[in-house]
């Protein structure tokens, strides 16, 4: 089957940078796109070039109601829209409307995962988010939690972080209590300011609208009407986990995020969400979310570096196994040499 698009105004942005929109459809659907001067002519199996199609017919009428998604974000909702025959650019589109109800900018998923982590939010009182570095864990949970609470859905936000160095030790930090915990939580604070204004977050922390605090301030409270997140759960014990996740009171949601690759612990067996993810699994109202390196949407040398990093520990957790075999084809065993040792060894002169 072969059609021909009509080359409307200010199509080019679909096409994104040297043309890896339309790779990616290419490469999914397996489709030929040949841009021409008159049109956009598209060839292959029926149902790719329809759904081409209505790639090509969606944009248009987001570019009328004035939704123009950045690169970034463009390129992963098509990731999205060919990975998924019932998913459509402008069902995308409007649930992320739905989500950015007094954002200053648009919350969308980019990926399978990502997509499948805000559903969870939406449907569970608990839900755990847990993956490499850049894979929006965070920051798709706070925006979750501005859209909330602008929804009036919950009446304050309140995020928590335990108060752990990574891999080094930088002593008594001056300033008031809430300035020495401050650059643990820098990572929360910098999701707020890119979703609200500046002058608005500073205005719902003043009021503690949104209340900013380590994770050792949580001990004997009861969080109800709110919207709750940890981050950097992993850096948690297991008794701090058991704490936090005993916190909730009515009307509340819970969103805990971490890296079990990253663990600063002395003891990275005793995070708390390693044990989280043993102790309640299948708990009903919890849902875990996995995200793997596919899902960075950081700089693209994220991915390639948590890859290779993963690539890595492979290889290390493969190499004790060989050593172990070469120690039990050797000429000797333990056995062996402890035969061959005198019983009394003389005494040195």
């Amino acid at each position: 089957m072969k059609i021909a698009l009509e080359i409307t105004p200010n199509l080019e942005p679909l096409f994104g940078t040297r043309d890896e929109n339309l790779r990616l459809m290419e490469d999914t659907l397996g489709v030929r796109i040949d841009l021409r001067s008159d049109a956009v002519h598209v060839e292959g199996p029926e149902a790719g070039v329809a759904r081409v199609q209505r790639v090509f017919q969606d944009f248009e009428a987001m570019r009328r109601q004035g939704i123009h998604p950045h690169n970034g974000e463009l390129n992963g909702m098509l990731r999205l829209v060919v990975s998924d025959p019932d998913t459509t650019l402008r069902s995308l589109a409007d649930s992320g409307k739905q989500r950015s109800a007094g954002v200053k900018r648009t919350v969308q998923p980019r990926s399978i995962n990502q997509r499948k982590y805000v559903e969870a939010i939406e449907q569970n009182d608990m839900t755990f988010g847990v993956g490499p570095a850049g894979t929006g864990k965070t920051y798709l949970a706070v925006a979750m939690a501005v859209s909330a609470i602008n929804s009036k859905k919950v009446s304050r936000i309140i995020l928590v972080r335990p108060a752990v160095e990574a891999g080094e030790r930088l002593g008594f930090l001056p300033g008031s209590l809430q300035g020495k915990v401050d650059p643990y939580l820098r990572p929360l604070y910098d999701a707020l300011y890119d979703l609200l204004e500046p002058d608005k977050v500073d205005k719902m922390l003043e009021k503690n609208i949104i209340e900013v605090a380590p994770l050792a301030f949580m001990r004997g409270r009861t969080l109800n009407d709110a919207f709750i997140i940890m981050d950097e759960a992993q850096n948690t014990t297991i008794e701090q986990m058991k704490m936090f996740l005993t916190r909730m009171g009515a009307n509340s949601k819970a969103v805990i995020t971490g890296d079990i690759t990253q663990i600063d612990l002395p003891n990275p067996r005793k995070s708390g969400l390693l044990d989280a993810i043993n102790v309640l699994d299948g708990v009903e109202g919890i849902q875990f979310c996995h995200f793997e390196d596919c899902d960075v949407v950081r700089h693209a040398l994220v991915q390639r570096i948590v890859r290779a990093y993963e690539s890595v520990k492979i290889q290390q957790q493969e190499l004790p196994l060989s050593l172990g075999e070469a120690i039990e084809v050797g000429p000797q065993t333990h056995e062996d040499r402890q035969q061959q040792q005198p019983a009394h060894p003389a005494k040195p002169q």
